[in-house]
């Protein structure tokens, strides 16, 4: 999941009754078997005990996608409608301490740490970090050396930027599924996150329902309010991340299912729409 930069990620790891494996997800790579630790990783498993919170999510036939979409080019049409199996999904995003256990027992090292850097919001970057280099186009990401999950905004920054209870930054897909292994999970599809996320409302824009987040007065979920990428108010209480456990679950009792953090899925990205610009 990456980070503060880069590609935030959320680890939600769905526990699926009677099944093996699969958690929560930048540009998917399958692991080579010249990586022994994430084979390693994939080998152990966790005690009962320290897999995450699970909540119930009944099946049926599911709302996917939407006829009013927020980026018109993203390839969110058409709505349409598709089975679920029932599953179970982690109340939260994986936080740093269940991460963190996760690394002390399979002595785990993230692509972030093997590659040697990863991607900072520019605002997040530590004064004493004098230099760096931005992602042409998005230049608010800036490329710092020596950031990954303890070290969230990179060297020096663990003790101010990496909280217990905050979602875990800086890991990779190959990173969240090695997590989702080892607790016994897998990383839910696609269309299981998106029905997971609308708690039960059936066609609404949002895991609470149709209301508009604003930078005024309505604070549903931890997300950017001033002048992106500019200016943040922090009206919501947060320059950065929110507490996994933060803000009103939805329906089925999931916490920040919008905003906060960028999230791993079990499928690859692929562009649906019937708008053929968008699927270009």
């Amino acid at each position: 999941m990456a980070g503060s930069g880069g590609a935030k990620l959320e680890a939600h790891s769905e526990f699926t009754p009677g099944a093996g494996h699969a958690c929560c997800a930048q540009v998917r790579d399958k692991p080579p078997a010249s990586r022994p630790h994430i084979q390693l990783a994939k080998s152990l498993r966790c005690a009962e005990s320290l897999r995450p919170a699970a909540r119930f999510i009944p099946g049926g036939l599911a709302y996917i996608g939407t006829t009013t979409p927020g980026i018109l080019n993203d390839g969110e049409t058409p709505l349409r409608r598709v089975r679920i199996k029932p599953f179970r999904m982690s109340e939260t995003t994986i936080t740093n301490a269940q991460f963190r256990v996760f690394v002390e027992q399979t002595r785990y090292v993230t692509e972030a740490e093997r590659f040697g850097c990863s991607f900072v919001f520019w605002q997040q970057v530590p004064e004493h970090i004098e230099s760096s280099r931005g992602v042409v186009g998005t230049e608010w990401w800036r490329e710092i050396h020596g950031a990954n999950w303890r070290e969230v905004n990179g060297p020096g920054s663990q003790a101010a930027a990496c909280h217990e209870e905050h979602p875990v930054v800086h890991v990779s897909w190959n990173d969240a599924t090695a997590y989702a292994h080892w607790a016994g999970a897998r990383l839910a599809s696609e269309a299981e996150w998106e029905h997971a996320a609308r708690g039960g409302l059936g066609d609404v824009k949002f895991p609470w329902g149709n209301e508009e987040p604003d930078d005024t007065a309505t604070f549903p979920c931890n997300t950017w309010q001033g002048d992106f990428p500019n200016n943040n108010t922090a009206a919501v209480g947060f320059t950065s991340t929110a507490p996994a456990r933060s803000f009103e679950p939805n329906g089925y009792g999931l916490y920040n299912m919008c905003g906060n953090v960028w999230e791993w899925m079990s499928d690859e990205y692929s562009n649906t729409s019937r708008n053929a610009k968008a699927r270009s």
